[in-house]
């Protein structure tokens, strides 16, 4: 009787839930695996060492940074060519559209760092500051005063939005990577070049402390009131060209992309981006009052 039990439809049933079980084992999931992650150069520094941070906690995992400028990681990350990609700019209605309609998701945002657009001279210029009016008349100007990184790139695009127009209306020069604006602004004395804060805000590190060194960073005048890239009018978004960097991912279960953007908006990961001199979106400096 007992070898009744192991009958041939029996047998290949333990046989499917065996093989089904190891299967299981190596599916993907939150701590171990391959990713690519897409971002902009100007925020290639927060996402490594985020990146860094996920696989000290998770060994199994590997994750790669790639640089690609934001629009053409955005293409990818709908054509299923990446899972996970960085932004900073606000996607429009028909952007928003494209994307729940080709990976099925509610478009949610996974909102981590405050970094910032901003604009530098050579550090002998005799320019102290920079107000809106001066950027607006400059980037309609034939004599493309500003120079960025390129078409395409987060920080055209960004700028573009705050002014309320299309990259492609603005006139402008480009010397590609923001890394090389800064070393080859002395050229160019009347030029300002315009780069992203992360290209340089890591506060002990050895080549941000060089670049910090090449250039000044001009203040932004605003109705009248002056703002700089400190913390605190980050922290506010009172810089006029503050903007907040985000994950966003076509991963519908939660496997490594929404394993990192859940560690990238912890405490642990939130502190990451502190040290990268960015501002944490989910942590404030907290003061108590003791009576």
């Amino acid at each position: 009787m007992r070898n009744s039990f192991f009958k041939p439809a029996v047998v290949f049933t333990v046989c499917l839930i065996l093989m089904g079980c190891k299967k299981d084992d190596k599916a993907p999931t939150y701590n171990k695996g391959d990713l690519t992650i897409l971002t902009d150069e100007s925020f290639q520094s927060v996402t490594e060492a985020l990146a860094d941070g996920y696989m000290i906690n998770y060994p199994e995992t590997h994750i790669k940074v790639e640089t690609k400028k934001e629009d053409l990681g955005f293409l990818d990350l709908l054509n299923e060519k990446a899972k996970i990609i960085v932004m900073s700019r606000n996607l429009n209605a028909e952007e928003i559209k494209s994307y729940e309609e080709r990976t099925e998701l509610k478009f949610l945002p996974a909102k981590f760092a405050a970094d910032a657009v901003v604009f530098v001279v050579p550090k002998d210029s005799p320019k102290e500051s920079i107000t809106m009016e001066e950027i607006n008349a400059g980037l309609l100007s034939d004599k493309k005063e500003f120079i960025f990184d390129g078409t395409n790139s987060s920080n055209l695009n960004f700028v573009a939005e705050k002014l309320k127009k299309q990259p492609k209306d603005l006139k402008f020069s480009i010397i590609p990577g923001n890394q090389k604006i800064i070393e080859e602004l002395g050229k160019y004395p009347d030029k300002i070049g315009v780069i992203g804060l992360n290209t340089f805000s890591r506060p002990y590190d050895k080549t941000s402390e060089k670049l910090r060194e090449m250039v000044k960073v001009l203040p932004v005048v605003a109705n009248g009131k002056s703002y700089t890239v400190d913390f605190e009018d980050l922290r506010t978004m009172k810089y006029p060209f503050t903007r907040v960097l985000y994950f966003l991912a076509n991963e519908g279960n939660f496997n490594i992309a929404n394993g990192f953007i859940r560690f990238s908006c912890t405490h642990l990961g939130q502190k990451i981006v502190q040290k990268e001199g960015l501002q944490p979106y989910n942590i404030y400096k907290r003061e108590v009052q003791m009576r």
